[in-house]
């Protein structure tokens, strides 16, 4: 039986399989829709920083073959084959993603599931369907990631726009989409499929080997980046001996390219007129007209020059032996008002003008995760991934989207007291429902913490939110009593994530023998340090007056590995 995931979840692959070449299946269909489904190698950063781990239907495989799209088998709209051990070290997750292509919306999808296949068996299956989506027309659908072991993660995270949406958001960059006919995409590779992939009823036989698939086009708008190494490409790659070349071998330009400077044009002739002008052809680059007799061209050699040519004796940009035109060189002698000569390729229009554009840099960072950092001083809560309500410090959501419910967490009479008497009491608020919270305090730094059955021990002061699946209590600092009544602090446990708030950016050491923190500075530290109060007070320092206000300080001792958050602040 294969282990069933929901959204959320996370595991081991090698709590799954212990074997590292994986069959990933999808299957999602909607009536009337098509979908794209595609992977993406991400970065440390999540970012595609290299646009060859970009599979997809016009990309098949990454460059060592580590990832290979397989195509529709075994009743799978899609399929891949990931071999763990083959991935580069840059690459850190896989993202596995459908968009739809055309109109639609993902709450019109049927259900469907993303499964992973090893050894022929079934080992993981996450099932979804479209009540859990409304106006998206993406979806996040599930990660394979590498956090000291591979792991895997059901997402079933949407996303607003398409696949050119989706690119960009990981950082790939989409190219403007050529006005010739569109084609039928790239095919992926038939018969790569690996030997425990699941039988492919119904499924036509792989055609020979030797014979190569046929050049295509990059279907909408996305360039298929540069072969990578081993990879050859079709034989019709190569330009065919043709006196025009193909538009999809040339560079989107504004306007036609201006001849090269090495061009034989008589000196004191004008520049032809603008291609595309009434009775007249564009002549090639470096060819002279058939005679010096014959009749010129129509606007060729007037006193009067075509608009954007500037000087009517020697129009700049063409033949002049001072300023050679080039391809992206400005021209030369410009009249001041008017365009650029017709024909000389403009910059592009400066970006950063208007609203929209001033504001991009600070547009919402979605990643698909439950815990996402919008920037050093505000955070968002998915309350739809892991199906876990967060528990926060009450007023300290700024923003939330969805359907949110908002309700008082009380620490009953007990808590109340023990808060009292230790100082680590919490206002909080449990936050519920479908959609994502917005949190800050103060403009005070956050961290999020992500705990795996380990515990960690910070001062109630210090937590903004936390999931509520981990367990807290109050902890005691052994040794004698701390000025403030900061003799405790709050140990939290289990799987989720704690954000932890600072003042300024904070500082993590290794804890040693002689590790020594001022308790008003001292942030979190790891549950298993063993923590004493060490007092510097000297008897003869009251002979003097005033004192360093560094009396009482932790000290902290442990076995390599501990560690201890300090902030540059004092509370």
């Amino acid at each position: 039986m294969p282990r069933e995931f929901q959204r959320g979840h996370k595991a081991r692959i090698s709590d799954l399989t212990a074997g590292t070449d994986l069959y990933v299946g999808v299957q999602i269909s909607a009536p009337g829709l098509t979908f794209d489904i595609s992977c993406f190698g991400l970065d440390a950063d999540e970012r595609l920083s290299d646009d060859r781990y970009f599979v997809f239907f016009n990309q098949p495989k990454s460059p060592e073959e580590a990832i290979q799209l397989l195509g529709a088998q075994a009743g799978d709209t899609e399929s891949f084959r990931v071999t763990l051990d083959r991935i580069p070290p840059r690459i850190h997750k896989l993202a596995f993603t459908a968009t739809i292509d055309g109109a639609g919306q993902m709450s019109q999808i049927a259900p469907g599931y993303l499964r992973i296949v090893a050894g022929g068996e079934e080992v993981a299956r996450y099932a979804f369907d479209g009540s859990e989506f409304s106006t998206e027309r993406a979806v996040m659908l599930g990660d394979i990631y590498l956090k000291d072991v591979w792991r895997f993660a059901a997402v079933g995270q949407g996303f607003d726009g398409g696949l050119d949406a989706l690119l960009k958001n990981f950082g790939g960059e989409v190219l403007e989409e050529e006005s010739a006919p569109a084609q039928a995409p790239q095919q992926p590779q038939s018969g790569g499929a690996p030997g425990f992939a699941p039988p492919a009823f119904g499924v036509p036989s792989a055609p020979p080997a030797s014979t190569p698939p046929a050049p295509q086009p990059a279907a909408q708008g996305y360039a298929p980046p540069p072969a990578p190494q081993g990879y050859t490409p079709p034989p019709a790659a190569t330009p065919p001996h043709t006196p025009t070349p193909s538009v999809h071998a040339a560079p989107t330009i504004v306007a036609p390219l201006s001849p090269p400077p090495g061009g034989t044009v008589p000196p004191p002739a004008p520049a032809p007129a603008p291609y595309g002008h009434p009775g007249q052809q564009p002549p090639p680059y470096g060819h002279q007209p058939p005679a010096p007799s014959a009749p010129p061209p129509p606007g060729y050699g007037r006193p009067t020059p075509p608009p954007g040519y500037g000087r009517p004796t020697a129009p700049p940009g063409y033949g002049q032996p001072t300023t050679p035109p080039g391809y992206g060189q400005p021209p030369s002698g410009q009249v001041p008002g008017q365009g650029a000569p017709y024909g000389v390729p403009q910059a592009a229009a400066p970006q950063g003008a208007g609203v929209a554009a001033a504001l991009q840099k600070y547009k919402e960072t979605p990643t698909g995760q439950r815990w996402t950092p919008q920037n050093g001083k505000l955070i968002r809560a998915d309350l739809g991934v892991g199906g876990q309500p967060v528990l926060a410090r009450q007023g300290s959501m700024v923003l939330y989207q969805g359907k949110v419910d908002f309700s008082y967490k009380g620490a009953g009479f007990a808590g109340r007291v023990v808060g009292n008497a230790t100082g680590q009491e919490m206002q909080l608020m449990r936050c519920t429902g479908q959609g994502q919270v917005f949190f800050a305090e103060e403009s005070t730094h956050l961290h999020p913490v992500e705990l795996q059955g380990d515990a960690i021990c910070v001062s109630a002061e210090n937590v903004l939110a936390f999931d509520e699946s981990l367990q807290y209590e109050v902890r005691r600092i052994e040794g004698h009593g701390i000025p403030g009544g900061a003799l405790f602090t709050m140990q939290f446990q289990g799987t989720g994530t704690i954000v932890v708030k600072t003042h300024g950016t904070p500082v993590v050491l290794p804890v040693t023998p002689t590790t020594f923190v001022d308790s008003n500075a001292v942030v979190a530290w790891s549950a298993a340090a063993q923590v004493i109060v060490s007092s510097q007070v000297r008897m003869r320092r009251n002979a003097y007056p005033g004192h360093t206000g560094e009396g009482v300080n932790l000290q902290f001792r442990a076995a390599p590995g501990n560690f201890v958050v300090v902030q540059p602040y004092e509370v």
